[in-house]
């Protein structure tokens, strides 16, 4: 009965001491929250080039601003490990898109009829009130 007593008291022991040190991630090298928020935010900018929020110029600008992290992340993982460091680094640069992204989805300027130029209001179109007093 002793026996199965300290039998029990050192199996939890050694379960509150495996419980109690930091998981090692299993690869050094695995970002996946970094990987999630790239698909996100590539997500994005797809979807405001087709609903006409961003014109082609504001998305090739994002696009370029993603690949510069993808080879920030590539350059990251070289060496066989991520250190927080780095990756405190690339979660800024991907949180400095994200607001790049909102902005540019969030401002005046559209495309769309999605022929690659930028759309004008319709109000800021002097001409067209002017050809429409030469008709009446």
């Amino acid at each position: 009965m002793k026996t199965n007593m300290l039998m029990g008291a050192l199996m939890l022991a050694a379960g509150a001491a495996a419980m109690a040190q930091p998981a090692a991630p299993a690869n050094p090298t695995a970002t996946p929250r970094i990987d999630q928020r790239e698909v996100n935010q590539e997500k994005r900018i797809q979807q405001g080039v087709k609903s006409g929020q961003l014109t082609p110029r504001e998305a090739k600008r994002l696009e370029a601003q993603q690949g510069r992290i993808e080879r920030a992340e590539t350059k990251a993982k070289a060496d066989g490990k991520v250190t927080p460091k780095e990756r405190e680094r690339i979660t800024q640069m991907q949180n400095h898109a994200s607001r790049d992204i909102h902005r540019e989805k969030h401002d005046a300027q559209r495309d769309m009829n999605h022929d690659g130029r930028k759309d004008r209001p319709t109000a800021a179109r002097p001409q067209a009130a002017h050809a429409q007093g030469k008709r009446s």
